[in-house]
């Protein structure tokens, strides 16, 4: 298989985990943000628990289908292996991380792997998503929404959240995170995410979720989001919640 010349921020973010299915140009992109940044491990480490965290709670409600956007690689505690009998759809836009995640999760007949923009639900394939999310739109599910909300704009995102709202049952529940402004004092790791990315103060988290509402817990920083013993001492790079669909 060839190498890719190019870095996938999915594998970037393997390498940050500890997996192994990403590659050189990767590893090196990684480095180069950590020069201009700092060590990014932990960060993502903490991320990834966050997520976990959450998809566990959402199963303790008897939830047991997830949609996830952004999914990146489907290995280092992701939906599946957290609820494991749970089923799940995965999805991202890289052509690529879709290749690897359906690859890696060949023979599941409980966990899929497609194409699927985060603001357009209706580019989520029908079958897939009835295949590995029964119920979509009839009984709850979970949402994970993941380290997308940073590249919305505030009205794509609120327009988003507010169709993924509309578009699933009453009792489902969303996961969601929002990049602080952590990268202000680190102006070359700030150039390197983008023109897309967008940070945002914490004050401007919440109107964005719409109706979906949060837990008790509020919007947090992800470390801080019912830890098992005590926070992990990381910067505030994330905050998340998990929110709920209430009925109309």
């Amino acid at each position: 298989m060839a190498q890719p010349d190019r870095p996938s921020t999915a594998r970037m973010i393997d390498h940050w985990l500890g997996g192994r299915h990403h590659h050189p140009v990767d590893v090196a992109a990684a480095a180069a943000f950590e020069a201009a940044y700092g060590p990014c491990a932990a960060i993502f480490r903490s991320l990834r628990d966050f997520l976990g965290r959450t998809v566990r709670a959402v199963a303790a409600e008897g939830v047991d289908g997830f949609l996830v956007f952004g999914a990146g690689v489907p290995t280092r505690g992701n939906v599946h292996e957290v609820a494991p009998d749970a089923t799940v759809l995965y999805t991202d836009v890289d052509p690529e991380t879709v290749r690897l995640g359906r690859r890696l999760l060949a023979g599941s007949d409980r966990v899929g792997y497609g194409y699927g923009d985060a603001a357009d639900l209706g580019t989520v394939d029908p079958a897939q998503l009835h295949r590995f999310v029964p119920g979509w739109g009839r009984r709850p599910v979970g949402v994970v929404f993941l380290g997308l909300a940073a590249f919305l704009d505030d009205d794509t995102l609120a327009r988003t959240l507010d169709e993924l709202y509309a578009a699933t049952a009453p009792g489902s529940w969303l996961a969601i995170d929002f990049d602080s402004e952590e990268l202000a004092g680190h102006p070359e790791a700030l150039a390197m995410m983008g023109p897309e990315f967008r940070m945002r103060a914490p004050d401007r988290f919440a109107p964005l979720l719409g109706r979906w509402r949060p837990s008790d817990d509020g919007i947090v920083p992800v470390a801080r989001w019912r830890p098992v013993g005590e926070p992990e001492p990381v910067p505030d790079a994330f905050y998340g919640a998990l929110a709920s669909r209430s009925a109309d």
